[in-house]
């Protein structure tokens, strides 16, 4: 576990004082208790801490970027930013899946790409880098992985809106979302959907939800019409 760690680190480009810090930010709850750890030895309370200096750190760089918002602008972009689907893909920047400490049990059920365990896990580690560092090591930190592409994130978070939009504005046709699997036990369910214009499939996506599947492929099929002649459409 020690060479994860280093890696780690190195990745993030931030070197802990503390190295305990680091391993309970990447302890999921479902390791902890297959290995009868205290209870608040997982990365939860650090995800509590993290959520709140992601939320003031967001907070700031929206007040100063954008003095011509108002307070509901601020307010929906800055939950665009803090909510799970947006941090568990700002997670891929560093890969965080491969370095969570996850039970057997979670592991072996998707746990290193649930959105839920990434996003928590990320949050943790802002926490951890707080608490280790300071607020200006965690704003470095938010600023290099969170806020550096800020309209990647929006379009990200808004992707079905946004397609739907472009689908309209371009007359390029019909827009539907069709599942293409459907994987995994009741209590634990992954769906994978293609987005489709006039029946032709684009981009796909996986998730928890169909809602956040549709929601990747959406984003994909963005990207994809970036670069591609809309007449092949048609």
């Amino acid at each position: 576990m020690g060479e994860k760690l280093r890696e780690f680190q190195d990745v993030i480009e931030y070197q802990f004082h503390n190295q305990a810090l680091l391993k309970q930010a990447l302890t999921h709850s479902s390791y902890a208790n297959e290995h009868h750890m205290d209870r608040v030895c997982n990365n939860e309370r650090l995800e509590f801490l993290g959520d709140a200096v992601l939320e003031i750190i967001s907070s700031e760089f929206l007040y100063n970027e954008h003095p011509d918002w108002n307070e509901g602008e601020m307010t929906r972009m800055r939950a665009s930013i803090v909510c799970e689907q947006t941090l568990a893909f700002c997670t891929r920047a560093i890969d965080l899946g491969t370095y969570v400490l996850l039970g057997k049990g979670e592991d072996h059920t998707g746990g290193r790409k649930r959105k839920s365990v990434l996003s928590d896990t990320f949050e943790a580690v802002i926490g951890a880098i707080y608490l280790d560092g300071g607020f200006g090591c965690a704003k470095d930190f938010i600023d290099r992985f969170v806020l550096n592409d800020i309209d990647n994130m929006q379009l990200f978070y808004d992707s079905k809106t946004i397609l739907q939009e472009i689908v309209q504005g371009q007359t390029l046709g019909e827009l539907t979302y069709h599942m293409v699997e459907e994987k995994g036990p009741d209590h634990n369910k992954s769906y994978v959907m293609e987005a489709c214009i006039n029946g032709k499939p684009l981009g796909s996506g996986e998730g928890h939800t169909k809602k956040a599947a549709e929601q990747e492929a959406a984003y994909q099929t963005i990207l994809m019409l970036g670069g591609e002649n809309v007449s092949e459409i048609h």
